[in-house]
């Protein structure tokens, strides 16, 4: 292993960790008081486990990333058979005004 060291807030070198700091900072540090270095810490403990466990990550198919690492494969199968189920409702519902329309 090699260590290498990149200078900081610059997304191209470690873009990231970097954007994982900008939304623990967004979502998390800048909208609540922390009056203690604990606060700070148990409202950062809270957010990662919500990051983590709760939050649909749009990179990975909208599911948690413990999903994910956990390869709950039947979460993938309930989602396509949810998004085929809208689809079919919008195919009909947009039928259904053609035919008012005519």
């Amino acid at each position: 292993m090699t260590h290498v060291k990149t200078s900081p807030y610059y997304p191209r070198s470690n873009g990231k960790i970097e954007r994982y700091h900008r939304t623990i900072k967004g979502d998390c540090i800048r909208v609540t008081t922390l009056w203690t270095v604990d606060d700070a810490r148990q409202v950062v403990t809270d957010y990662v486990k919500h990051y983590n466990e709760a939050r649909l990550h749009s990179a990975i198919g909208y599911i948690t990333p413990y999903t994910k690492l956990a390869g709950q494969e039947e979460v993938f199968a309930a989602r396509d058979a949810k998004l085929e189920s809208a689809r079919e409702t919008r195919r009909l519902r947009r039928a259904a005004a053609r035919e008012n329309v005519a």
